[in-house]
């Protein structure tokens, strides 16, 4: 049997991920292939949690930008990320996977109430464990929140699933040419501007020296070869191994 290179994990997905190419909702035959590969993972005994985000269904920065009140756009947001987690919920446990779906917002007929102590034992007795309600409080992303479970529960690395390669010196789906970084430093994302996750979690990411892998969730078999170690996508560290930064055409 293959070995891990990371026993416990932390899995950032977009709900714009789970439109698929409809653009909006759940789409089925996304959600099925997403939850083959989260199968493929746990046949290598890695220990995973999930975090999805709302932005399929409803984003509270759009919202809020449309004239909404920012907290209630938030709630309006974790509420949706709250959809998700239960959509794919369903999906792995159709799979014969054992799941919990633990919500930062309280409701005890649909989800656990997130509990630290808890999330970990579920984690150790080889359960997924959905993380949704984002942190609980408006103004924080699902990113931050993705970032902050992962330092509760003692993860190795965040993998952040992203529709392109990795990090770019620019908007690779509007200019061909853009460049991608192999490997960062949290420094230089936030020194170059880098749209890779908000400030707050990269400073959460930096400090507590928490990897963040950068990759192509849309492309087959990504996050297994991440977990065997293979090089996909960006890796961003709080010190690079060598000096300098690695760009590739």
């Amino acid at each position: 049997m293959t070995q891990p290179k990371y026993k416990r994990v932390l899995l950032k997905i977009s709900g714009e991920f789970l439109a698929g190419g409809q653009g909006y909702g759940i789409d089925p035959k996304t959600i099925d292939i997403l939850a083959e590969e989260i199968l493929e993972c746990t046949l290598l005994g890695v220990e995973l949690a999930i975090v999805i985000g709302g932005g399929n269904i409803f984003r509270g920065l759009a919202g809020a930008a449309a004239g909404m009140e920012r907290s209630s756009a938030d709630y309006m947001g974790m509420l949706a990320t709250i959809l998700n987690g239960l959509a794919l919920q369903n999906i792995l446990e159709k799979k014969g996977l054992h799941t919990r779906v633990q919500s930062a917002i309280e409701m005890k007929q649909l989800a656990e109430a997130y509990i630290r102590r808890r999330a970990i034992r579920h984690l150790e007795k080889g359960r997924i464990v959905i993380f949704a309600a984002g942190t609980g409080n408006p103004y924080f992303s699902t990113d931050t929140a993705a970032v902050l479970r992962a330092m509760e529960i003692g993860a190795e690395v965040v993998l952040k699933g992203t529709k392109v390669e990795g990090v770019f010196d620019r908007d690779p789906m509007g200019d061909p040419s853009a460049k991608k970084y192999d490997e960062m430093t949290f420094f230089q994302i936030i020194e170059r501007g880098l749209a890779v996750m908000d400030s707050t979690a990269v400073a959460l990411c930096m400090d507590k020296d928490i990897p963040l892998i950068v990759f192509n969730i849309r492309e087959k078999g990504n996050i297994r070869k991440i977990l065997i170690g293979e090089h996909i996508g960006t890796i961003i560290r709080k010190n690079l191994p060598a000096v300098g930064v690695t760009v590739r055409s």
